[in-house]
């Protein structure tokens, strides 16, 4: 059966992984496109490629490295994820959650998603960080489709508090106190890979959502299915403005991300300085 075969599969990659680690890790982070800088504040780091790592889907999108690293950020012991792979790669959402279900075996307590999004909120400027308060699964598919594992998770996962509320007040409190712009809103999760059209756009906005993107959702779902609190944060990359919608290419969307990438990794390690240990 697929979903015993899956637990198989997540079980032989944390027996690969535990013994090479030298830390009980805390948290995890998964980071989104273009994103790096992160990585560079990691102390007695180690890393491997995801194709050494036991079943671990490969990354084909561009500025997603696939290399999974270890160590301790602002004190914490901690796993780094640089790098994920989506549902238009071909990959099902089983495979495209396997890091969250490997870092939830190997004892991580906390997720921290962040992500490059198309803003829909008008007020939304490129390059400004925003706080996933609440997501939209517009993508057809859900990652816990199938039989259920008890160990894991109940079959009827609630979703009212996808986003921890203390790791969101420590954030905005962190945003506030180091002068960061930190915006909050509801992101909706598409199959992608083409961008979004005028209509479209006008669609996800008018369901609420405030920022667009082709990933996070499906790991929130499992993350909490796992019982980890999870932190989303987005990087607004480009505005989706149905009435004055102009081309985007890659290049602009990273090159905005860069930008933004430093205000994003002072965020991050405020919060990891200042939050609590637990729910």
């Amino acid at each position: 059966m697929l979903t015993q075969k899956y637990r198989e599969q997540v079980e032989e990659g944390a027996r690969f992984l535990a013994p090479r680690l030298d830390i009980t890790p805390e948290w995890g982070f998964i980071l989104g496109s273009g994103q790096r800088l992160l990585v560079g504040h990691l102390t007695e780091r180690c890393s491997l490629p995801y194709q050494d790592l036991p079943h671990f889907p490969k990354t084909t999108s561009p500025s997603h490295q696939g290399r999974l690293y270890w160590g301790r950020l602002a004190g914490r012991p901690v796993l780094v994820c640089h790098g994920r792979v989506h549902g238009y790669e071909g990959y099902s959402l089983l495979q495209a959650t396997f890091k969250v279900r490997l870092m939830a075996a190997l004892g991580i307590k906390t997720l921290v998603l962040t992500n490059a999004a198309g803003g829909l909120n008008p007020w939304f400027k490129a390059g400004e960080l925003m706080l996933i308060c609440d997501h939209i699964n517009f993508m057809a598919d859900n990652p816990l489709v199938g039989e259920n594992i008890e160990e894991w998770g109940p079959r009827f996962p609630d979703m009212s508090r996808v986003y921890d509320l203390k790791l969101r007040d420590t954030a905005e409190e962190v945003a506030r106190r180091e002068g960061l712009i930190l915006r909050k809103g509801v992101y909706v999760g598409v199959k992608g890979p083409s961008l979004e059209t005028p209509a479209e756009t006008r669609l996800l906005r008018l369901m609420g959502a405030d920022a667009v993107g082709m990933s996070t959702v499906p790991e929130a779902i499992c993350a909490v299915h796992a019982g980890l609190r999870v932190l989303g944060v987005s990087v607004i990359s480009n505005l989706n403005l149905p009435d004055a919608m102009a081309p985007i290419s890659l290049e602009e969307i990273l090159a905005t991300v860069a930008r933004a990438e430093p205000n994003l990794v002072q965020l991050l390690l405020g919060v990891l300085k200042e939050a609590d240990a637990g729910p």
